[in-house]
């Protein structure tokens, strides 16, 4: 084993892991919006339900 391997093996792991916690960070968060904006319009339809359900049956 060359020095260069001491250097460089080490060295790549690091980068490796620097990449993957900035996009596994990225993703992470991404689906977090995501899973918000999601519960955000099922309440929203859940409300427009309710209201539905409460408004008086007009018969014309």
């Amino acid at each position: 084993m060359t020095p260069g391997h001491i250097i460089f093996i080490p060295g790549a792991l690091l980068v490796g892991m620097f990449l993957g916690f900035i996009f596994g960070a990225r993703a992470a968060r991404n689906q977090f919006d995501l899973q918000q904006k999601r519960e955000a319009e099922r309440a929203a339809a859940r409300a427009a339900r309710a209201a539905r359900r409460t408004e008086p049956a007009d018969k014309a």
